[in-house]
This record gives C-alpha cells, structure tokens and sequence, in this order.
C-alpha cells in the first residue's frame, strides 16, 4: 500500500500568519525531479513515431500544459518565469479582458513545482521539500502574496510519486494522487477541515485523472495492474469504492482522456483496434453503442491530445466541439474535431501559446491563453461561424483586442464506420438541485468484430 503521513498546518497559521504575527514565508524547496516542465513524447521500441494520434508519456499522463485553468474558467494559473527565476501567476479570465496577478514568495520557487487555481482566485500551490509535499494557498495582498499553509502529505514508500489531479467541479476543493509501487491513494489537499484529508485507495498504480459529474464525485482513474492498464471509476462518497469502466478487449490498455458531464462524451485512448499502438476514440457514457476509432483523428507522424470538450450540448454528444493539441515535425498547433463530422479542422495556435491549455464555452467559442513580451496575459478567441462551422479567431489581452489569426482546414481523411467493442459505464445526469450520482455498473466484453478498420 502507498503509505503517506498527514502533517497538518499549524492552528495558528490558519490566517496565513506565523507565531510572529508575519505573513508564512515561502520556502525554497526541491522537486522530485527537479526539470522544467515539459512536453514528453513516446517511441517505440524500433525507435520510430507510431502512425497513432495519442501516446500518453511513461507515467501514463498526457504532455504537460502551459497553465491550468478552473473548470468555469474564471481563474488560471501557472509557472511563469522572470529570467531564471520561477513564481506562480495567477490569471483572471472572467473579466472583460484577461489580466495576470505575480504570486511571488520570498524565494524563487522550483521548475517542477505544481499550481491550480481555486474557484475564489487563490492559488494551490505543491512544493516538494525534505521529503514532504507541502501544501499552500497563495493569494495577492497589496505588493506583498499572502501564504495561507494547508498542510504536508509524507510519503514514505520509495518510488512513490504525488502529484494534483486535474481541477474538481465547484473549485472548492483540490485533490491530488500518490501512485505507490503497488497501491494509488487519492489526497484531497484543499477544501477539507484539518489539512490534508485521505480518502480513497486504489489497488495498483494510476494515472491520469478525469472528473465524470459536477458534483466532483466521481473520478475516473486509468489503473495499471498485471501489465495492463483500464480505466476505473473511484466513489469518493463511499469510501473510495472502485467500478470498472472501460472493458473494450481481454489484452487492450483503455484509458479515459476527458470527459463532459452535460453531454456524456468520452474521449478514450485504446490499442484495442491496433495492438500495440494507442488509438483516439469516442463514447458515450451510459451508451450501449461500442465505442468508435474515427479514421481522421489518424494524423501521419503527429501525436494528437484533447485538452476541451465543449460544454451543455445536452442530449448531443455528436456535436460537441473537442479541441486537440497537435504535435508533428514542425512543432504545435490546435485541431477542432467534433464527432458528427468527418475532418479535423487544423489550426495555427497563436504566439505564446500555453500549449495544451484552453477551454471551450457552450457557444462554441474556443479560448486559448497565451504569453508573449508583447502580451503577457492573452487569450484568443476562436469562435464557430455560422452556417459552415468554419473558425475565425482574434486574440484579446491587456488594452483591448485585435486579430489575431485567420482560419484553417486540414482533412486528415475520411472517417471509416468503424467502432470499438465495450462500452462505457454511465454517471448521473445533472439535475438541479442535487444531482443524483449513479454509480458504475460493470461492463461485459464487447467483441470488436468487424467495426473497426486497422
């Protein structure tokens, strides 16, 4: 089992103060691995690109992203840097034009250190020291960032990594997952009542991370156990209790890259199709239909990672916008895809772009942050057209907007009518005032069959 030690903040720095009255100072702390975040791209064993669309990097999670931004998409936040010094940024996206809020402590924070945003604009931050995750909330006062400690999750286990899950629904609370040799514990590390809180363990090692209601209570992990890697769902209402998931093939490696609660789309990543290689699919949650392989998202000697699914398309999960992250010889860019249609629709990503990071809203507007000298804080701005669905977009930042790209269209061939066996295990539909959470029922086999073109 992963063993972690809970060490909660001291009670009077529940202010964010220390026994002297001062604001805590920020420490200077060591990663675990102590890079610069990166993007991690996977080869096989001959040492060439495979002709798939999605490769996750050797922890099972998807390439890394330029910052994280709420589930409402009112905060985001990430790890700028000012010549060879790292702080946390805070980003107000809600507003009428976005703006960046400097979160720095008294000491330059590490490369690898780990920041999310919080629904009420304060920042947790994940700071590795001595042995001890350290936890905080930063948020701005005057010239100065206040420091309210939360609280160090110990993990004593070699080999054992934590690191924050995704953003939860609400942006109340915060979560993160320590994968242990042969166990994965999920922490909830913001949100709770005396620090650090466990509440859930998971047999065999996890990755990935994906909320599948808006209650923030069931979360999908993929779990690897005997060679082979499934997607499951984790209860955190009912003690951790783990259904399966995804069950497309006996030797298949399922994992589940996003998911959108309004609609029930699921982005998945399987070899089922293609033994060996990872292949982008969709389903439907609840859905008895097999889940489908669609020929265009096969990108020759490019790597594609959904990021957004566009939200309250009820009923039509078909129309739902996704937007991907393209990664091919000639760097990064976007692609939107939705699943009723039968082409990626490929675009330039705009200067500065936080690669991986962006949202989608129920209108079908598409918002990308980016970074440049010129504009620190920007976001552009990709809306749908009428008529032809064809994007246009144009950039916003820091003293007004302007036009920031034009559009583009890239069919990487046709879809096939071609599917996956197995389905996918529904959640609640949401429904005011108190969502109804359904708990997963265990799937059988589907066989494939012949709906899926190799």
């Amino acid at each position: 089992m992963t063993a972690c030690a809970i060490e909660p903040a001291a009670a009077n720095e529940e202010n964010g103060e220390n026994g002297d009255g001062k604001t805590s100072r920020t420490e200077h702390v060591s990663t675990e691995d102590r890079e610069t975040p990166r993007t991690e791209r996977a080869i096989t064993d001959a040492g060439e690109r495979p002709p798939t669309e999605y490769m996750p990097t050797e922890d099972g999670r998807a390439p890394r992203t330029g910052c994280v931004i709420t589930v409402d998409g009112s905060y985001a936040a990430r790890l700028a840097r000012d010549g060879g010094s790292w702080f946390p940024e805070r980003w107000t996206l809600d507003g009428p034009e976005p703006y960046a809020v400097p979160l720095p402590g008294n000491q330059p924070e590490e490369p690898g250190t780990e920041v999310q945003p919080m629904g009420d604009g304060r920042v947790l931050i994940r700071r590795f020291t001595d042995g001890r995750h350290v936890f905080s909330l930063l948020y701005p006062t005057g010239p100065r960032t206040g420091e309210l400690p939360l609280g160090a999750v110990e993990c004593p286990d070699e080999g054992t990594v934590l690191r924050l899950l995704p953003p939860a629904p609400g942006g109340e609370k915060a979560y993160a997952l320590a994968v242990g040799p042969r166990s994965s514990a999920v922490w909830l590390v913001a949100g709770g009542a005396f620090g650090p809180e466990h509440v859930a363990q998971v047999p065999g090692r996890c990755s990935g991370g994906v909320w599948l209601d808006r209650a923030g209570r069931m979360l999908a992990l993929d779990r690897e156990t005997d060679g082979q890697t499934k997607a499951v769902v984790v209860d955190l209402e009912r003690g951790g209790e783990v259904s399966p998931l995804l069950q497309i093939a006996d030797g298949s490696d399922d994992r589940l890259l996003l998911a959108d609660p309004d609609s029930g789309l699921l982005l998945i990543s399987s070899d089922a199709p293609s033994p060996g290689w990872a292949r982008l699919g969709w389903g439907v949650l609840g859905s008895t239909l097999p889940v489908r392989f669609p020929e265009c998202l096969r990108v020759p000697e490019c790597t594609l990672t959904p990021f957004a699914i566009q939200p309250g398309q009820m009923l039509v999960p078909e129309s739902c916008g996704v937007a991907l992250r393209v990664d091919g010889p000639m760097g990064s860019w976007v692609g939107v895809w939705r699943p009723a249609a039968r082409q990626v629709q490929h675009l330039p990503a705009p200067g500065g772009w936080l690669a991986g990071a962006g949202l989608w809203t129920e209108d079908g507007e598409l918002l990308l942050p980016y970074a440049t000298a010129e504009t620190p804080c920007g976001v552009a701005r990709w809306a749908a057209a009428p008529g032809n669905g064809a994007l246009a977009g144009e950039a916003e930042g820091p003293g007004g907007t302007g036009a920031r790209g034009a559009t583009g269209a890239g069919d990487a061939g046709p879809e096939g009518s071609e599917g996956g066996g197995g389905t996918v295990v529904g959640t609640p539909e949401p429904g005011p005032p108190e969502p109804v959470v359904a708990r997963p029922v265990p799937l059988q086999q589907a066989p494939l069959g012949n709906l899926v073109t190799k």
